[in-house]
C-alpha cells in the first residue's frame, strides 16, 4: 500500500479551478472575519501555531499513513469480501480534519510541498468515492461485511454507530477550508458529490430513508456548503436533520433526540454531539430566520454557563457517555471535559456572538480557549489529552495518538483556525474580540481596513491596535472588555470572585487617555474617521484572584480556584515538595506573579500556605509552605503526579 501512496504523490494532478466569491450571506447580523484575512504573529499563540505547523499536522498525517487510514481509501477502490474492516467507522474523518487544519496553516505559512501532499492524499480519497457519490471506506472496502458498527444496508445504522453523516460533516468542513485556502476544487467537488448523494437518499420523500445523524456535525457543515455553492438543497437537508430529530427511531437524551430541538432547554447527553448540534442550529437559524431555534439555543446556553460549565472552560462531567451531568454536577478528579467538547463549545459561543453581538459569549469562548482547550495538546504539539480533568493523583499523560483519534485530529484542525476568531464586522462597527499579535485586512462596508495588533496580553494585559490603512472613512472600533476585568469570571452566577474589587483598565488613543465607558454589550466603542498610523493602547490590570463556585457544586465546597486574566491556574507536584492535596490556602495571602522560562515561558504564581499531614503516631501536623501555581494548560508536561485546580480554604475540604 505504501508504494501506491508514493505513486499517488508523484503523479497527482493539481486542479486549477479558482475559487469564486461566496454568493450568499451567512445570515448572521455580524460578519465573521475569515481566517484568510488575518495572519497571527504573536509570542503566545505564535508558539502554538508553530507547534501545529512543525509537529501536530505532520504527526497527524504520519499517523493517518501508519494506522492504515490512507490504505483504507486504496482498499475501497477494489472492494473485497475477504477484507476485515477494523478501526472505527469514522477513521476517514481524521484525514479530513488534518487536511482542514493544514489548509488553515497555508494562509499563515504558504507551503507548496504541503499543498502537493494534500493533493496527493485527495487523489486517494477521490478514487474511493462510489459512482453515486457515497464515500465511507468502512463500508465500501467490504460492502457484504462492513465495519461491525455498520450494516450491509447503507444508512441503516446511521442513527446509532455507522457515522456516515458524521463523515460527511467533517468532509465538508475540510473541503470548504481547503477551497478557501487554496482556491482548488478537488476536495470541494468530492464533498459536493457525497452531499448530493445524502440529499437524494435521505428524507421523507418517495424512495428516501428517514434518518438523522447519530453524531451531529453534518448540520453546520451543510449550512456552510450552501453558502459556498448557493445550492438550497444543502440548507434544506441541514434543517431536515434538525427538525426530524426526536421523531425518528432515535429518541434518547444521549443523542439529544429526547424531544424536538426547539423544545430543548437543558444540555444533556454526549457533550460533543450536543454542542455540534447547537452550532448547527445557530447556522440554520441565521440562514432561515427560525426564531424558535434561537430561543432554544439561548435556553441551553443559559443552562450550560449557569450549571454545567467548568472554571477551565470545559464541558462534559461524566466519563460514562462522554456526557453532561446533572445541574451542578462538576466533579474534579472524575471530570471528563473532552478536548473535542471544548472545541465545540468555542464553535457554539462564536455563533451566538454573531447572532447577538454580546461580549459574554466571547468571555466563555476565551476562557475555554486559554484553558480547557489548549490543555488538550502539549506545548510542543506532539501529544494529546482526550479528557481534561481538574484534579489528578497521577496516571494522566498526553499520548501521541489514540485508536479513537478524534481529539488529536480535532486539535489539528482547530489551532490553525484561530485567526478567524479575532475580529468581526457589522456595518460600521469593527469588533476586536481576541487580543493577540496579528495583521488583518478587513472589509468595512465593502472597503478595506488594515489593522495590526501587538502586545503581550496573556501575561501583562497590554495590547496595541494600529490602523495601517483605512479606505472606509468613519467607523467604530469596538474593543471587548473581558468579563474578568469587570468582576465577572463567567456570565451568570456559577462562579464569583471572593473579593469585589474589579480589575481596572485604560484606553489611550494616540497616546491620550480617553473616556472608556463600557457599553451594555461589554464593549468600549471609539468612533472616528481613522487615519493611517492611528493607534489605540489598551491596558488591562491583571491581579491574581480567587474564585469560588456556586454552593450547589458539591465538589468545590470549601475550595477556591485561582486565575489571573484569562488564565486559570493549578498546583502541580513538580513545583511543590509536599502533597498538594493536603494544602490549605489563605485567601488573605498575596498571590505574587513571577515570570518563568519553564513551560515555554509562563507567569507562575507564588503564595504562602499550610500543608497538613500526620506524624508517625497519626497526629495531625501543620507546616508552613511556599505554594507555586502554574497555568492549568501547562500541567502534565513533567511526568505524572498530583495536580489540582480547586484548592481547600476550609479544613473540612481537606482529604481525610
Amino acid at each position: 500500500m505504501r508504494n501506491i501512496f508514493v505513486s499517488a504523490v508523484l503523479t497527482c494532478t493539481v486542479l486549477s479551478a479558482t475559487a469564486k466569491k461566496e454568493p450568499l450571506s451567512h445570515g448572521y447580523p455580524i460578519e465573521p472575519v475569515p481566517f484568510t484575512s488575518v495572519k497571527v504573529a504573536d509570542a503566545f499563540w505564535g508558539q502554538r501555531l508553530e507547534a501545529s505547523r512543525n509537529t501536530t499536522i505532520p504527526l497527524a498525517f504520519s499517523k493517518c499513513e501508519e494506522s492504515g487510514r490512507y490504505d483504507n481509501f486504496v482498499k475501497a477502490t477494489m472492494p473485497c469480501d475477504t477484507f476485515k474492516v477494523g478501526g472505527f467507522p469514522f477513521d476517514d474523518t481524521d484525514v479530513y480534519k488534518t487536511i482542514e487544519g493544514a489548509s488553515y496553516l497555508l494562509q499563515t505559512y504558504p507551503d507548496k510541498k504541503l499543498e502537493a501532499y494534500i493533493d496527493s492524499v485527495l487523489v486517494l480519497v477521490a478514487a474511493a468515492q462510489e459512482p453515486d457519490g457515497y464515500l465511507n471506506t468502512s463500508y465500501t472496502m467490504n460492502p457484504s461485511h462492513p465495519h461491525a458498527w455498520m450494516s450491509p444496508v447503507k444508512w441503516e445504522r446511521v442513527e446509532r454507530l455507522s457515522h456516515e453523516f458524521y463523515n460527511l460533516g467533517h468532509m465538508v468542513e475540510g473541503a470548504v477550508a481547503h477551497w478557501r485556502a487554496t482556491g482548488k476544487r478537488n476536495f470541494l467537488d468530492i464533498a459536493i458529490r457525497y452531499a448530493d448523494c445524502v440529499c437524494r437518499e435521505i428524507g421523507q420523500g418517495e424512495g428516501q430513508v428517514d434518518r438523522v445523524p447519530g453524531h451531529q456535525i453534518a448540520e453546520m457543515a451543510l449550512a456552510k456548503l450552501y453558502l459556498v455553492t448557493g445550492n438550497e438543497s444543502y440548507l434544506k437537508q441541514a434543517k431536515y436533520f434538525l427538525d426530524r430529530r426526536g421523531y425518528t427511531t432515535r429518541k434518547d437524551e444521549y443523542s439529544q433526540a429526547h424531544k424536538p430541538v426547539v423544545e430543548q432547554d437543558e444540555a444533556v447527553g454526549h457533550a460533543v454531539r450536543a454542542v455540534y448540534m447547537y452550532s448547527g442550529m445557530a447556522d440554520v437559524a441565521a440562514l432561515t430566520g427560525d426564531s424558535a431555534y434561537v430561543a432554544a439555543i439561548n435556553r441551553i446556553w443559559d443552562n450550560i454557563v449557569n450549571k454545567k460549565y467548568y472554571i477551565t472552560g470545559g464541558i462534559g462531567a461524566r466519563h460514562n457517555g462522554e456526557a453532561f451531568g446533572n445541574n451542578y454536577e462538576l466533579p474534579n478528579h472524575e471530570a471528563y471535559c473532552e478536548t473535542c467538547a471544548a472545541i465545540g463549545n468555542v464553535y457554539m459561543n462564536h455563533r451566538l456572538f454573531l447572532l447577538h453581538g454580546d461580549s459574554k459569549y466571547y468571555d466563555v469562548l476565551e476562557r475555554t480557549l486559554y484553558n480547557g482547550l489548549i490543555s488538550g495538546v502539549s506545548l510542543d504539539g506532539g501529544a494529546f489529552f482526550y479528557p481534561n480533568p481538574l484534579a489528578s493523583n497521577g496516571g494522566y499523560s498526553r499520548k501521541p495518538w489514540f485508536g479513537c483519534a478524534c481529539c488529536p485530529s480535532n486539535i489539528s484542525r482547530f489551532i490553525p483556525s484561530l485567526p478567524g476568531y479575532v475580529y468581526a464586522v457589522r456595518d460600521n462597527d469593527v469588533y476586536v474580540n481576541l487580543f493577540m499579535g496579528n495583521d488583518a485586512r478587513l472589509s468595512v462596508n465593502g472597503k478595506c481596513v488594515d489593522l495590526s495588533q501587538s502586545g503581550n496580553y496573556v501575561w501583562d494585559g497590554k495590547t496595541r491596535i494600529e490602523v495601517r490603512d483605512n479606505r472606509a472613512g468613519e467607523f467604530a472600533l469596538k474593543i471587548r472588555i473581558p468579563g474578568w476585568v469587570r468582576n465577572r469570571p463567567v456570565p451568570g452566577c456559577l462562579y464569583t470572585y471572593t473579593d469585589s474589587v474589579p480589575d481596572g483598565f485604560s484606553v489611550c488613543l494616540n497616546g491620550e487617555l480617553v473616556d472608556a465607558d463600557v457599553q451594555p454589550d461589554g464593549y468600549v466603542s471609539i468612533k472616528r474617521k481613522w487615519k493611517k498610523g492611528d493607534n489605540v493602547d489598551i491596558a488591562f490590570e491583571m491581579r491574581p484572584r480567587f474564585v469560588e463556585s456556586h454552593k450547589r457544586v458539591a465538589a468545590n465546597r470549601g475550595r477556591v480556584a485561582v486565575e489571573r486574566g484569562p488564565v486559570v491556574y493549578c498546583a502541580e507536584w513538580p513545583d511543590n515538595d509536599f502533597d498538594i492535596h493536603s494544602v490549605l490556602l489563605n485567601t488573605k495571602r498575596e498571590l505574587k506573579p513571577e515570570k518563568s522560562d519553564k513551560l515555554c515561558g509562563i507567569m507562575q504564581l507564588k503564595t504562602q500556605a499550610q500543608s497538613f499531614g500526620r506524624d508517625a503516631d497519626g497526629d495531625i501536623t501543620v507546616s508552613d509552605v511556599d505554594l507555586t501555581l502554574i497555568p492549568y494548560y501547562a500541567w502534565a508536561h513533567r511526568g505524572e503526579g498530583n495536580m489540582s485546580v480547586w484548592l481547600p480554604v476550609r479544613p473540612f475540604a481537606l482529604p481525610e
